[in-house]
């Protein structure tokens, strides 16, 4: 009886987490490049790079900091595997052909992006999203296209966690589950989804009737995706928190 009890629970438990879009840990994604730079040899050859016109070779990189071309080498590695460096291979000029050797292995700073900010902001995505609207407006006021662009992304976001079967997960988890990958950090609170956190903090303090509507427009937009009344959503300003409100009994 315990055994079959145990197989029902294994059972049960698939079926909730059946069908959950997979989620990657953001915040060790962006921690593990900037911790890398904490260490100070490697901080002082990645803006030795980085202020470099052109490609950097290991040789050039150890000469300009005096250290082993090994220990330039290695660092330098590490500094790409983490996407903060990226590598070519390219042979000096005037040199080809049979005989000329390996190419040598060549670091330039990224193109990406890193960025952190707790609690988790997300004004790019703002910026986005006003400039989409902006793009889309034609003769209409820009407020009406931001929230149409706004709710579009929401819809767009909840993709990964839009039913699958009865195995899926119950409409409020995924719901959760969205507004968290965006930093909103959603919770229940007496019978009531609050969201503890605006993504979009320093603007809405600035101008909250645009982006309290943007807010409510994307929530409203992952609301339509998972199959949850649009109405379930309101704008309720309270300090410290997203202007939104979700009722929890959908």
């Amino acid at each position: 009886m315990t055994e079959g009890r145990q197989e029902q629970g294994k059972r049960a438990e698939a079926e909730r987490t059946a069908g959950a879009a997979p989620e990657r840990d953001e915040a060790r994604d962006v921690l593990a490049p900037l911790a890398a730079l904490a260490e100070p040899l490697r901080r002082r050859l990645y803006r030795h790079v980085a202020r470099r016109s052109g490609a950097v070779s290991r040789d050039d990189a150890a000469a300009a900091l005096g250290v082993p071309r090994s220990v330039a080498a290695f660092h330098l590695d590490k500094l790409a595997d983490l996407g903060l460096l990226e590598v070519e291979y390219r042979r000096p000029p005037g040199r080809g052909g049979p005989g000329a050797g390996r190419p040598s292995k060549l670091y330039r700073r990224a193109g990406r992006d890193i960025e952190l900010s707790v609690p988790e902001r997300h004004y790019d995505l703002a910026a986005s999203l006003l400039a989409r609207a902006v793009d889309q407006a034609g003769g209409r006021p820009v407020t009406d296209a931001v929230r149409d662009v706004a709710r579009e992304h929401g819809r767009n976001l909840s993709a990964p966690w839009r039913p699958a079967g009865r195995a899926s997960r119950r409409p409020l988890d995924r719901l959760a589950a969205v507004l968290s990958s965006q930093g909103y950090e959603p919770r229940v609170e007496s019978g009531t989804m609050v969201l503890d956190n605006c993504p979009f903090r320093r603007l809405a303090e600035q101008h909250r009737d645009v982006v309290c509507g943007m807010n409510l427009a994307l929530v409203e937009g992952v609301l339509a995706s998972l199959g949850i009344p649009e109405s379930d959503a309101r704008l309720e300003p309270d300090p410290g928190r997203c202007c939104v409100k979700v009722t929890a009994s959908s």
